[in-house]
């Protein structure tokens, strides 16, 4: 079967490799659709970020290069023995979280920041580049009816968002502000709105997306090169934003973050970060702020999905184009640093 096979920074190959066979507790998706996530193309221009290569997760034998992709729609083709929460013919997603199920956190429930944590499509066991893939029975989501496996490919990013709103003290009626408006941002602001914020202010450069943001729910859009973001920003809301967003993983933009906010407000902070970010720590001391990270997602997948039903993170309106596998270097992670227009780039696994 042909599958997206990461060897080094600018060097990714669409290869043909042994197709899985079914194992015990197992689930076989033949891929029908995958997202282009913000890690892998950190992954093509830099390397690995948090998963490094001689690392791979605890329970994986895979040696590089390992097969991409962890934002993945498709349908089930076979199953293992013991697995009863799909059948063969469903349209499922797939959580591609690796965890542990032992260590504390997991002990908890909160499988998301697992000691061991990592990816499927990112750490080994496969990826959803490639035609056919197996994961465990627990990673799999069956996919609501009317639910399109564009829209599914949706799904895991969108649960990053959700969760991350969640996760932050927002409650209906109060004013965020999202510094950042990627994939992951514009998706915060659609969580946004569906959680109830009354506004919402967005903070970016490209025109591209600052018009996305406004289409998706956006009160205003601030281009921090043409003022200052902070103050604009305590002007519109009378005293800074309840809670803020910060999806740019840019060391300058975590302290306007946290300046945008009111005395007692929040910043939660989504990105996945490159390098160190330094911040006045008096600045949340004096006004009794908070900072918090959020990692990935748990126990959001069917909420993600029944907000797609009633219209939120709708793939028309995030998805700027649609390649094969065959072309996903020139017209996908180099389309990304060259087209700066994009959104979403989804990949056909069967085309």
């Amino acid at each position: 079967m042909k599958a997206v096979r990461w060897y080094k920074a600018r060097d990714i190959r669409v290869e043909n490799i042994v197709e899985p066979t079914i194992a015990s507790g197992k689930v076989k998706i033949k891929v029908h659709w995958a997202g282009i996530c913000g890690s892998d193309l950190h992954r093509y221009t830099v390397g690995p970020i948090f998963i490094p290569v001689k690392q791979l997760h605890h329970d994986r034998s895979d040696t590089y290069p390992l097969v991409m992709g962890h934002e993945f729609s498709g349908e089930v083709v076979e199953v293992g023995a013991g697995v009863t929460k799909v059948k063969i013919g469903d349209a499922v997603v797939i959580e591609p979280t690796l965890a542990c199920g032992e260590c504390a956190a997991c002990r908890k429930g909160k499988y998301n920041i697992c000691k061991h944590l990592g990816f499927h499509g990112l750490s080994g066991g496969g990826g959803g580049f490639s035609q056919y893939t197996m994961v465990d029975e627990r990673m799999v989501h069956k996919m609501p009816e009317g639910l399109s496996y564009e829209q599914g490919a949706l799904v895991e990013p969108a649960a990053v968002a959700l969760h991350a709103v969640r996760q932050s003290k927002l409650k209906v009626g109060d004013k965020a502000a999202v510094f950042g408006t990627g994939p992951i941002g514009l998706l915060v602001i659609d969580a946004l709105r569906a959680s109830g914020a009354s506004e919402i202010y967005a903070v970016e450069l490209s025109a591209e997306r600052a018009a996305k943001a406004m289409e998706l729910g956006a009160t205003a859009v601030i281009n921090p090169k043409e003022e200052d973001a902070v103050t604009r920003i305590h002007a519109l809301t009378d005293g800074g934003v309840d809670v803020a967003f910060e999806v740019t993983g840019a060391p300058d933009v975590l302290q306007q973050a946290i300046d945008s906010t009111t005395f007692e407000g929040e910043t939660i902070i989504v990105s996945i970060w490159e390098s160190v970010a330094s911040i006045q720590p008096n600045i949340i001391v004096r006004s009794e702020r908070t900072v918090k990270g959020v990692m990935a997602y748990r126990d959001v997948f069917p909420s993600v999905m029944e907000l797609m039903t009633k219209g939120y993170f709708l793939a028309d309106k995030l998805v700027t184009k649609r390649i094969g596998l065959d072309d996903i270097v020139t017209e996908g992670f180099e389309a990304l640093l060259k087209e700066k227009n994009h959104i979403k780039i989804l990949v056909n696994a069967q085309g």
